[in-house]
């Protein structure tokens, strides 16, 4: 990238940007004067696009005006990469729409796809200083709980992304992301960004959970496929081990719905199974889904109703 971040000779002189300037069309022989001279003042926002984009035009009304109704606090230069491959090339951008934040002459931040204007705006909050408040953190936080839990890993990703990025010292988006990780089917990523929680912080209840869900993840490796687990337990309804397997299996790949009421199953017909094995598994399931989960939640009345009944 160093071809386009250091002083261009060749570059255009540096023009003084009003609020028509907040957003302009961008070349690559443009780049030092429209991008990184100005983030030495404000950030600036490269949209990199093409016309045959169509995420790229539902996204760039989206974020040119969130980019006017921020008043100056950034900027945005948008890029056709069909005409102008070249820094886009130096940014090893994959796919579009693709925009990077740029602050001092470094690109800082970033996101790819068509984000919705809320995100958007939070975006730019946070790039300029002015990120959610605690209350909307917890908003962040919350939405991206209810992503996960309809498996839409890019929007929980993005909002857990930023939550971290807003309040550093809460662990509980780094837990979150771990999750996402783990639901994505890439359990060596959340294992490595849960090794560098803090110590002070392991025992949070949030990463606590995580921790759960990776080593059911890892247990899982063992069991055998979940179709093939259905296909004997169809034969024989009352193979527990079986059954506990397929749990096993299901919690592997993040349905821990499923899982719970496999071990429901087992509990119901002999609840001292295995010298309690079922309920302890159960118990580990609760916690990976997190203590205010639905599974946790209703499982545990269930569980209450089963042994006291």
């Amino acid at each position: 990238m160093s071809d386009f971040f250091t002083t261009n000779p060749n570059a255009a002189p540096s023009a003084p940007q009003g609020a028509a300037d907040l957003v302009k069309e961008g070349t690559d022989q443009g780049f030092m004067a429209d991008v990184i001279e100005p983030s030495k003042e404000v950030p600036v926002l490269v949209d990199f696009w093409a016309p045959w984009c169509g995420p790229c035009r539902q996204l760039g009304p989206m974020i040119e005006n969130a980019v006017r109704k921020a008043g100056g606090k950034v900027r945005l230069v948008k890029i056709n990469i069909d005409e102008n491959p070249g820094v886009a090339g130096q940014l090893q951008v994959k796919s579009i729409p693709a925009v990077f934040a740029f602050r001092n002459g470094q690109p800082v931040d970033g996101f790819m796809g068509a984000l919705p204007e809320s995100q958007i705006n939070d975006f730019i909050k946070r790039l300029t200083g002015d990120g959610p408040d605690k209350a909307e953190i917890e908003a962040l936080l919350k939405r991206a709980e209810e992503s996960l839990a309809s498996g839409d890993l890019g929007g929980a990703a993005q909002d857990f992304s930023l939550a971290a990025q807003s309040d550093p010292e809460n662990i509980a988006p780094i837990a979150g992301m771990a999750r996402v990780f783990l639901a994505g089917g890439e359990p060596d990523k959340a294992k490595e960004l849960l090794q560098h929680v803090p110590e002070d912080k392991k025992s949070d209840p949030a990463v606590q959970a995580a921790l759960t869900a990776l080593k059911l993840t890892e247990e899982a490796g063992d069991a055998g496929e979940a179709g093939e687990l259905e296909q004997k337990l169809a034969d024989n309804p009352g193979d527990h081990a079986t059954r506990f397997e397929l749990a096993n299996a299901l919690a592997g790949k993040g349905d821990l719905q499923g899982a719970s009421d496999q071990l429901f199953h087992i509990l119901e017909a002999e609840a001292d199974w295995e010298e309690g094995k079922a309920k302890a598994r159960l118990l580990e399931i609760f916690e990976a889904a997190g203590f205010a989960s639905p599974v946790a939640k209703t499982g545990r009345r269930r569980l209450s109703t089963l042994l006291f009944s």
